[in-house]
């Protein structure tokens, strides 16, 4: 198998936990206290990931410096991105609902879109990784696939549930999930492909900028819907997640 190949198909596998979330949160009334504890543990296992798999290697490889500039920098351009797509409807893009919720199209005229928008600039810093990650050693992180795995689980499922809620078709649900793991797939590609015999210095700081960019992530539509809930359980939830991701990468 190429590594083109793999990076795909393993982009391809991290990014349909999203399809397998969405199809819970649409076709089941889950609790919303069960939403917000597994966005928790989601949480948790992608802070973990982000520090030992990808923060980590990226200082290993280059330095304090440049680790911490990519990984500013990414959270930077996720943030001026969300920003964006939040004016236009994307805001509570994770929410399932009690509360804050997404808005439905006669609420706020092009929010579906933005939410479309929403769901890939969240997703392709996770899948990038994924392709970056076959260029150590030539076998795929098998942690980092894991991490991104179960946390879009929960994106998908609380994602879904709220567009349901706000009026959203089946058909609109699944085609953007649908598309979203498509394009996960193709970022894995890439990351593979435009970095394939860079220096490592390269690697490491386009790796530090996903990092960022996760991270940033993580804190402002992962942590937020976890709190809405499970607030009392919080902590406990994600230190669960958090050492779940730091036991596979030590194993």
């Amino acid at each position: 198998m190429t590594g083109v190949v793999e990076a795909g198909l393993w982009g391809l596998v991290a990014g349909g936990a999203l399809l397998v979330g969405a199809a819970v949160g649409y076709g089941v009334r889950v609790p919303q206290w069960v939403i917000a504890s597994v966005m928790a543990f989601g949480a948790g296992v992608l802070l973990s990931a982000v520090s030992f798999e990808l923060l980590g290697e990226a200082y290993d490889e280059a330095g304090l410096a440049p680790a911490a500039v990519g990984a500013l920098c990414g959270a930077l351009a996720y943030t001026a991105g969300n920003v964006v797509l939040a004016r236009r409807g994307a805001r509570h893009r994770k929410r399932s609902g009690h509360g804050r919720s997404q808005p439905s199209e006669s609420e706020q005229q092009g929010s579906g879109t933005a939410l479309a928008l929403g769901a890939l600039l969240d997703g392709v810093p996770e899948s990038a990784v994924i392709g970056v990650s076959l260029l150590e050693g030539g076998a795929v992180s098998t942690v980092t696939v894991a991490a991104v795995f179960l946390s879009n689980i929960p994106e998908g499922l609380s994602s879904a549930a709220g567009m349901h809620a706000a009026g959203r078709s089946r058909r609109y649900v699944f085609t953007v999930w649908g598309a979203i793991t498509a394009i996960s797939g193709l970022a894995a590609v890439a990351g593979y492909q435009l970095l394939g015999g860079a220096p490592a210095a390269v690697v490491a700081g386009v790796t530090a900028v996903a990092a960022g960019a996760i991270l940033a992530m993580i804190a402002d539509t992962m942590i937020p819907e976890a709190f809405e809930d499970a607030h009392l359980a919080i902590g406990l939830i994600v230190v669960s997640g958090f050492l779940l991701s730091f036991a596979l990468s030590h194993a």
